[in-house]
């Protein structure tokens, strides 16, 4: 079970760097302000993710 949470903790970070990849290419392309604060949101929402997926495997005591 700890390998498929720790599988869970990297798919949250790799949709999270994405996110941040996709915020540079909307700022270096000088996007809308909508799609640069939905870059931003998404990765704000990973980080929590992150933080909530590894505090959650933490407490599962597996």
């Amino acid at each position: 079970m700890t390998t498929r949470l720790r599988n869970a903790v990297t798919l949250v970070a790799i949709g999270t760097s994405c996110w941040v990849i996709a915020g540079v290419i909307a700022l270096a392309a000088n996007a809308d302000a909508k799609v640069i604060w939905t870059c931003v949101m998404g990765a704000g929402l990973g980080l929590v993710g992150i933080r909530y997926t590894i505090r959650r495997d933490r407490r599962s005591g597996i």
